[in-house]
């Protein structure tokens, strides 16, 4: 058995790869994943459209040009009920395209304490959110894509486990700043408490 490779990218300046340097001599172990029939259709789709769209469409927009360049017709909608406004939205958008399934994350109405789960407030009865029935119902309708509206982190690790489609997020949940995780990363005021020691 060889020698494990624990690649650390994030920590790399140069970022060589982006002229073909093969830093881990695993290309060819690579090119074999694009092999798998799935796979393969799912990566041409994904390069064409970034390459015919390269920074010119929102994100939105290029879900449902992927899912149109896969010829898909029934598209699942996995959100947060945090988020019933905004799957309204995507939902109306997205139904002019395609067919779409769409399936709250309370679905089922699971209180919490069957499950011994920690609640926000033990003053209160609590539903469990359902990533694994929200993937299951849509497994059951046949998505042929399932799309993420703002599920918790760990309940969109669930779902994607659980999903028989392939699964892209369009919102992730980010109850502090909006919905948009990446302001941790550009706001020097929020970043520095990653760096404090606690």
């Amino acid at each position: 058995m060889g020698k494990r490779i624990i690649p650390r990218c994030g920590r790399c300046e140069s970022k060589e790869c982006r002229d073909g340097k093969d830093c881990f001599s695993q290309a060819g172990n690579h090119k074999q994943l694009y092999q798998d029939g799935q796979i393969t259709v799912l990566h041409k789709a994904a390069s064409a459209i970034e390459g015919r769209y390269y920074g010119k469409e929102t994100r939105l927009g290029e879900i449902i040009l992927f899912a149109k360049e896969l010829g898909y017709k029934k598209i699942g909608l996995a959100f947060c009920i945090g988020l019933s406004e905004e799957a309204k939205i995507i939902d109306k958008i997205l139904s002019k395209h395609f067919e779409v399934v769409s399936v709250c994350c309370k679905v089922c109405g699971i209180d919490k304490k069957e499950f011994d789960l920690l609640q926000i407030s033990s003053e209160n009865d609590e539903v469990m959110c359902n990533p694994a029935g929200q993937a299951q119902l849509l497994n059951e309708a046949e998505t042929q894509l399932n799309v993420l509206c703002g599920l918790c982190v760990g309940h969109d690790a669930i779902f994607s486990k659980v999903s028989e489609a392939p699964v892209t997020t369009l919102i992730a949940k980010d109850r502090v700043l909006a919905h948009n995780p990446a302001a941790a990363i550009y706001c020097q005021y929020i970043r520095k408490r990653f760096n404090e020691n606690t």
